[in-house]
């Protein structure tokens, strides 16, 4: 961020005044200058949010929660391809609270978000399908992004992102904020110092995945106003709308079509298998051997590492934010913000000479705001949500194929098949597909 930078909601629409749906002109609120212990619009990081759908929703609210603290960041622009969803949230917000929800800029094309020198980083919360290339083009253009779970929708986007970030020096965050709850660290940081001894298996939910759209009866209805549908399809083959496709909560939603996501897998399975990573110290690895039950969508699966740890997808009571680590003096069962062991006598008898201190964050945007600031890398870094993806997709890939699957997390390519090295990535309609050259 520059230290002469100016955060300017009217220089910023001056700038995208071309653009569709841009909101009225900015008027600058009391509070905004300035005061003592509170930085001024001057010294805010700028924001900008791209994807206005549920979880935009909900991130829009952190962020707000997270400014009142410490005022070090303020969003003011606002993108999606059906701008009317930017108007609903701040009418929804104003209701909610009978506060003014703000004026933002609103822009239906993102990349006229990411040409305003007042915008420092972006927040992705579009669908899975449309996690890399805003991204991509974000570090591109000098912004730092944070990015929704699942970071991506194949292997190969990972890896382009990964690249885009290190390049262009950007700060990235993935959004498992499991990594910054206390509870959660705490029990991996027990776990690698050795309170379970040796860890040998973890079982976990079956986490199902998504379904091509033909096992779906999806009706064909027509666009709503101002919405870009074509821009939404993005790198998928272009499919008549419905609403059962562009609502998660419309069965089945996107969410549970092969196209645009990797159904519950990519999910739940993000988060808790972010957990076994974590708590196994396979950070900047994966499994070496993925072995599926079947070629169902929800067929249970095996992963196996090389340090002898099996990893099982086959209860559908293990926690879904995380899993049940077994080891040499008993259990650990980890869910989201919580765990316990077994015995309970465990928990009580912590390592005495930790030699592994895990990253601390306790706040997951605030962590990725003061990366921003001091240049360093987040708690779940690009890499980081790399792998853990991989995890999901490897196991996406092996339902598909129903068969044992040996993999190179070195070389992220599986050994000796072509059939599943396919599969890595998906062919992308133009002009949505990934740059080459990043």
């Amino acid at each position: 961020m520059s230290k002469h930078r100016r955060v300017s909601r009217r220089t910023f629409l001056k700038h995208t005044a071309t653009a569709a749906g841009v909101a009225a002109p900015y008027i600058l609120r009391p509070g905004v200058l300035a005061a003592a212990g509170k930085p001024g619009a001057n010294d805010r990081v700028g924001l900008g949010l791209i994807g206005t759908g549920r979880r935009g929703d909900q991130m829009l609210g952190d962020m707000r929660r997270v400014t009142a603290q410490r005022g070090e960041a303020q969003i003011i622009a606002l993108s999606d391809i059906w701008p009317k969803k930017c108007h609903d949230y701040i009418k929804k917000y104003e209701e909610k609270t009978g506060k003014k929800g703000g004026t933002y800029a609103i822009v239906q094309d993102y990349r006229k978000l990411l040409e305003s020198k007042d915008i420092d980083g972006v927040i992705v919360t579009t669908c899975d399908h449309w996690h890399a290339l805003p991204t991509i083009h974000a570090c591109q253009a000098g912004k730092d992004a944070y990015g929704e779970k699942p970071m991506t929708l194949t292997i190969r986007e990972g890896r382009v992102m990964i690249d885009a970030v290190r390049k262009y020096k950007r700060v990235f965050q993935t959004g498992s904020q499991q990594r910054s709850m206390k509870r959660n660290r705490v029990g991996c940081e027990l776990i690698r110092n050795g309170l379970l001894g040796k860890v040998h298996t973890v079982i976990c939910q079956v986490y199902p995945s998504s379904k091509p759209c033909s096992a779906h009866k999806l009706p064909e209805e027509p666009v709503p106003e101002g919405m870009d549908w074509d821009m939404w399809c993005g790198q998928t083959p272009p499919r008549p709308f419905s609403w059962h496709v562009y609502l998660t909560y419309n069965k089945p939603g996107w969410q549970w079509l092969r196209p645009f996501s990797g159904g519950l897998t990519t999910n739940w399975g993000a988060h808790g298998l972010d957990m076994v990573q974590w708590a196994l110290g396979t950070d900047d690895t994966g499994p070496v051997e993925v072995i599926p039950e079947g070629n169902k969508h929800n067929s249970p699966v095996t992963l196996k590492y090389a340090g002898g740890v099996v990893v099982k997808l086959c209860d559908p009571k293990a926690p879904i934010g995380g899993g049940i680590f077994i080891g040499e003096k008993g259990k650990l069962s980890m869910n989201r913000g919580k765990w316990h062991t077994e015995p309970k006598e465990l928990a009580t008898q912590p390592p005495k000479d930790p030699k592994v201190k895990l990253y601390w964050s306790d706040n997951h945007l605030q962590n990725w705001i003061d990366c921003i600031k001091s240049r360093k890398r987040c708690v779940a870094d690009v890499e980081i949500g790399h792998r853990s993806a991989t995890v999901c997709h490897l196991i996406g890939i092996a339902r598909r194929l129903g068969r044992k699957l040996r993999w190179d997390p070195a070389r992220e390519l599986f050994v000796g098949d072509t059939e599943a090295n396919a599969l890595i990535d998906r062919p992308k309609r133009k002009p949505y597909d990934l740059p080459d050259p990043v």
